[in-house]
């Protein structure tokens, strides 16, 4: 159960770590969690759905090492992510701030959410108020089963 249990642990580590490489790790620990949080906000250029955090990419190990670089001469967190902006542009940011260029994007969803909901009320609304379709006219033999219940 032992040698089960540190194999797994030896196949999920990486997983679980990310894709920073021991000599990309700073020493000082507070720096180290300055950057591993502006690079869990970074988007690798290669991979798109990763961060360079977890990204193996070669650009997101280049990325990695460039804001603790950044962070070792002493930029603030935002002059590190407006220095990565700068290079590559606000699509390499998970959460880009809200402009006139990305205004689209930003309100979409909402939007199409709002305009779903007005027409799912109006469908039900219109159901719910439509008239009952005409019932078909009584067979001969259903008249006179009508006829003989209401005799009795």
């Amino acid at each position: 159960m032992r040698r089960l249990a540190l194999v797994l642990a030896l196949v999920l580590a990486p997983l679980v770590g990310g894709a920073v490489q021991p000599d990309e790790i700073l020493d000082d620990p507070a720096l180290e969690a300055r950057a591993r949080g502006i690079t869990a906000e970074l988007r690798c250029v290669v991979c798109q759905a990763e961060s360079i955090d977890d990204s193996n990419a070669e650009i997101a190990r280049d990325l990695r090492i460039l804001v603790r670089e950044r962070l070792t001469e002493g930029d603030s967190d935002a002059e590190v992510l407006a220095f990565v902006t700068d290079r590559y542009g606000e699509f390499v940011l998970f959460r880009p701030p809200f402009n006139w260029r990305n205004a689209a994007l930003w309100l979409s969803g909402p939007l199409f959410l709002v305009l779903g909901g007005g027409l799912a009320f109006a469908y039900v609304r219109r159901r719910s108020t439509a008239p009952a379709p005409p019932r078909p006219p009584l067979s001969p033999e259903e008249r006179a089963r009508l006829e003989a219940l209401t005799n009795e």
